[in-house]
């Protein structure tokens, strides 16, 4: 057992140095103080920048962001709803979570998860 302990703390300790690697498609339920809905978000990360695009109930945008260790920021042009921004925290290797301000108009948090 104490050495499954200490492998998992070196694999975590390695993600958090190295960075995680957030590619691919994440689904993401986004909790604003008006509502809710869902997002998808389709990373590539090239070191630790990051750039996708992101389909929602804003349409479609590219998204620009970096990760650094196991945090990722990322935002896009919401049109009218101005600069939409999220920062989240890697829950394992496919799950997220943390918050989202969509310009001037909502703040919330939201949950994602890789396809």
């Amino acid at each position: 057992m104490r050495s499954v302990t200490i492998g998992f703390l070196i694999l975590t300790t390695a993600l958090v140095l190295w960075g995680a690697d957030i590619s691919g498609t994440w689904s993401a339920a986004v909790m604003l103080d008006a509502g809710s809905g869902t997002a998808t978000f389709v990373f590539q990360q090239q070191g630790d920048a990051i750039s996708g695009t992101y389909s929602g109930v804003l349409g479609e945008a590219k998204v620009m962001g970096t990760v650094t260790g196991d945090k990722g920021e990322w935002s896009f042009d919401g049109g009218q709803a101005g600069k939409v921004s999220f920062q989240g925290t890697l829950d394992g290797p496919s799950k997220m979570k943390g918050t989202a301000e969509y310009g001037v108009l909502f703040k919330g948090s939201f949950t994602a998860e890789k396809k």
